[in-house]
């Protein structure tokens, strides 16, 4: 299928997903602007363009999204992947590591939006994609820090399908499974139906294309995870528990 954007912004774009869907893009003759905190290691292609900026600075993404489209063209497809990850270990609290969570993962997500949506209202035209994870579901071990921001994830892009769509903008939100990215790699267990990023970022690609209001893969975890969600709570966390312990 050939590419409907001319022109896509990827903010965490320098490793994983990102920068995978972003080399693929790429190869379609897509204008790719890539945005990451640091560029070590990010996809090399002509038609990549990289736009380095921190997701928690709102300032400086107004500033990007600006000279993305000064450069390169009208942003069609803003793709919002930033994200950081740790396990969550009780006996090793850490405030600073859920206040860091949400400051990438959710908060860089709202400032990443407040930098293409007033423009994007005004042609009356764009597509947004918010890259959660099926981890924001519902609670799963280990993931205290981080599936509440992408449960936070998957109800904003809720909200905005409904109050965007009559002005002609369309919303995604992407939930993928365990991805071997460096952000896995800090995992000490077990990654039931690991996938290659190559194979994610393809599948994100066909879903978005398709204009998909949720993208989620593998589907076989997706599945099991939202068939447990329509128990009820109680027996859930306790088979979740058991399933994990």
């Amino acid at each position: 299928m050939a590419s409907p954007w001319n022109v896509v912004w990827i903010t965490g774009a320098s490793s994983g997903i990102g920068a995978e869907i972003a080399k693929q893009l790429a190869a379609e003759g897509v204008k790719v602007a890539i945005s990451a905190r640091r560029m070590d290691g990010a996809p090399q292609h002509e038609n990549i363009k990289p736009f380095i900026v921190d997701v928690t600075d709102a300032t400086a993404l107004r500033h990007t999204a600006e000279k993305i489209e000064q450069q390169l063209g009208t942003i069609d497809l803003a793709i919002f992947a930033a994200g950081a990850y740790a396990p969550f270990k009780p006996e090793e609290f850490a405030m600073d590591k859920f206040t860091h969570m949400n400051a990438v993962n959710y908060l860089g997500s709202l400032y990443s939006l407040d930098a293409v949506l007033p423009k994007m209202m005004a042609r009356k035209a764009g597509h947004i994609a918010f890259v959660a994870s099926v981890a924001g579901y519902q609670g799963l071990p280990k993931a205290a820090y981080y599936g509440p921001t992408k449960a936070a994830l998957n109800n904003l892009a809720e909200c905005l399908w409904m109050e965007l769509r009559p002005h002609g903008i369309h919303v995604s939100v992407v939930n993928p499974g365990f991805v071997e990215t460096p952000m896995t790699a800090a995992n000490d267990f077990t990654m039931p139906f690991l996938m290659k990023p190559d194979k994610a970022a393809a599948l994100t690609i066909k879903g978005l294309k398709a204009k998909r209001f949720e993208v989620a893969y593998p589907w076989p975890f997706v599945y099991i995870l939202k068939a447990l969600g329509k128990l009820p709570v109680a027996w859930k966390i306790r088979l979740i528990s058991r399933m994990t312990g």
